[in-house]
């Protein structure tokens, strides 16, 4: 066996985590992301307390419907089954197509920021939902901060005119 096939064999050391070789396979590689943080309920908790703050937000609040619950189930399984989870995003809703999903709104930097701003506020405060209440590891939170960073850039489909 290779080093580098050795480096992916497992992600996960006693007593630490550590995210190693590629990312696709760290997120499949037993135990999980979905699994070491708690399972479904991490991101449950984690969507809820980001949509309590899109409520209030009213750059953001507009570009949802009125019923935030359907959003809220759909961004948790999407998370859910990114990270290792169930694939119940994708048997309910087909490919994710985030690009093609969210086409219709106008996403600019001003709402790429507050909903970067809302992410990370969740996410900040995230812990283990084990039962233990332990902080969420760092190599996990970072790898979060950096899809979600990753991810709201790709959504932005409106520049700034030279007039704005």
């Amino acid at each position: 066996m290779s080093a580098d096939s050795e480096s992916r064999k497992r992600w996960v050391s006693p007593g630490a985590l550590s995210v190693k070789g590629a990312m696709r396979d760290a997120l499949q590689a037993p135990p999980t992301v979905f699994e070491a943080v708690g399972g479904q309920r991490f991101f449950d908790e984690l969507v809820d307390r980001f949509y309590d703050a899109v409520e209030s937000d009213t750059l953001l609040r507009p570009m949802y419907p009125a019923d935030l619950r359907p959003a809220r189930h759909r961004l948790a399984g999407f998370l859910a089954q990114y990270w290792g989870g169930p694939s119940t995003y994708s048997e309910e809703r087909g490919h994710p197509r985030l690009g093609m999903r969210h086409m219709p709104f106008v996403i600019g930097q001003a709402e790429r920021d507050a909903w970067m701003r809302h992410m990370e506020a969740s996410l900040s405060v995230a812990r283990v939902a084990d039962g233990t209440d332990s902080t969420l590891p760092s190599e996990i939170k970072q790898a979060m901060f950096e899809h979600f960073h990753n991810a709201a850039n790709h959504l932005v489909n409106s520049r700034p005119t030279e007039r704005d």
